[in-house]
């Protein structure tokens, strides 16, 4: 399938030419033409899928007859919202509008919090057809009306799970009675909680719904491992791990703000480039941070969930979770940030003993035991395997005694200790190996990813609060 199958106007497909892209992905395969249609959806996308192009091309496609010359703020009301909870998703949107955009004459602009607003009221003054707005500061320029919503056409809630997760619900809600009843509903969300179905009831109006990927699942090209380890040694087997593979861009996962500060401190000291962002940073800094990551110029970025949320860096290849979330359905976001867009990625995850109850609820909402692998010299004390009855071993225990005892070899084997230095070359145990369930075929890990998770094949290895 092609782009120019889906309907989308000359000049659009002029811009996503442009940009590189000639093959839809499956969510903007399923969503442009029901977009195009005009009715409300309620899409399922992991982060990574392409899920902005599949709201921004239809979105810009039903509002470009709107789109004119004129100086008079008066000929550029908002006709399109794209609420997002953060505002460096909102950057990154309002960059993937104008250039989809740039044939089109159609105003667009981003607003958000932590910065100076009074240049962010200047730019409305003038006019924009295309608002993409954080729900705080929307709702700070509408007290100063400095912006009207009367004339919205579509209205787009992306990652609508975050945006509950931050608390947002009541400012979504003062917003949305600001909106023409008659409007075209776009709902983006990883998960498809209770709450989100609340949400989704209340806003959108006989939605189709599109799912790309189960629910609540990782991407399949995520190789996923746990490392047990004492609470107090986790800073040293993670300066290890990024040492001995020589390892080049670490998103690194912490669950509070103190907590990612103090990190790459220790980070740092250990002689390893290292910077941390989080609710705490102003702007500027968060976006000098993320910059020299992806330049280079540092290996490691430390963030809060809500920090990273919205983070787009080509090809990530490492995600670590130095704390585990306390929500099962953060840790989909923060391994999501790497294998993206059919790239190959690394989720490590460092478990202590008092994060057994928050790992059991993690496999118990993929549906599968993540594969563990103690590393010789950081070996956790009472590490013996557990098998929680509500996970996917411990339900299969409780059906048949053969698949009991099958579960609890698996989950021996995953107990065995890997060699203190992972060889690019080296095989594991047999025991390991035949620990995880085969993934599908036609996949390879890169050999700095098979060799940072012990040696593992694809085969052998199955899109909290920032306080």
């Amino acid at each position: 399938m092609s782009f120019s199958s889906l309907g989308l106007s000359p000049d659009i497909l002029r811009a996503v030419s442009d940009a590189g892209y000639t093959e839809p992905t499956p969510i903007q395969a399923q969503a442009i033409p029901v977009v195009l249609e005009g009715r409300d959806i309620m899409a399922g996308a992991q982060t990574g899928t392409g899920k902005t192009a599949a709201f921004t091309l239809p979105l810009l496609h039903r509002l470009t007859p709107y789109g004119n010359t004129s100086t008079s703020p008066a000929m550029h009301p908002v006709r399109g919202l794209i609420l997002t909870p953060t505002r460096e998703l909102a950057i990154q949107v309002e960059e993937s509008v104008r250039d989809y955009s740039r044939y089109v004459a159609l105003r667009s602009a981003a607003v958000f919090g932590g910065v100076n607003i009074k240049p962010q009221i200047q730019t409305m003054q003038r006019g924009v057809e295309i608002l993409v707005a954080t729900p705080g500061r929307l709702l700070d320029l509408m007290q100063q009306k400095s912006v009207t919503l009367g004339k919205v056409d579509i209205l787009v809630l992306d990652e609508a799970d975050r945006m509950l997760d931050m608390g947002f619900i009541l400012d979504i809600r003062k917003i949305l009675s600001q909106l023409p009843a008659h409007r075209q509903n776009l709902l983006f969300s990883a998960t498809f909680s209770n709450e989100i179905k609340k949400l989704a009831d209340f806003t959108l109006k006989s939605p189709a719904l599109i799912e790309v990927a189960r629910r609540n699942t990782a991407a399949e090209t995520v190789q996923q491992v746990v490392h047990w380890v004492a609470r107090e040694r986790k800073q040293a087997l993670l300066s290890h791990l990024i040492r001995s593979q020589d390892l080049q861009q670490v998103l690194v996962f912490s669950r509070t703000k103190h907590g990612a500060n103090r990190l790459a401190q220790q980070l740092a000291h250990d002689g390893i480039g290292t910077a941390a962002i989080h609710g705490d940073k102003n702007q500027a800094q968060r976006l000098a941070a993320l910059s020299d990551f992806k330049d280079g110029k540092i290996r490691v970025l430390v963030a809060t969930d809500i920090a990273a949320r919205g983070l787009d860096i080509d090809q990530l290849p490492h995600v670590v979770n130095y704390d585990l979330p306390n929500s099962p359905e953060d840790y989909i976001h923060r391994i999501g940030r790497t294998g993206r867009a059919g790239s190959e990625g690394a989720a490590i995850s460092l478990v202590c003993s008092e994060e057994r109850k928050l790992l059991a609820e993690i496999e118990r909402l993929v549906n599968r035991s993540i594969p563990q692998i103690a590393v010789a010299g950081f070996e956790a004390e009472n590490t013996t395997v557990s098998i929680p009855s509500s996970s996917p071993a411990g339900v299969a225990a409780r059906r048949s005694p053969l698949k009991a005892q099958r579960s609890r070899a698996a989950a021996v084997s995953r107990n065995q200790t890997a060699p203190a230095e992972f060889s690019m070359t080296g095989r594991q145990p047999a025991a390991v190996r035949s620990s995880a369930p085969a993934a599908s075929p036609g996949r390879r890990p890169k050999p700095q990813i098979a060799a940072l998770l012990g040696g593992l094949s694809r085969r052998e290895i199955p899109d909290g609060q920032d306080k």
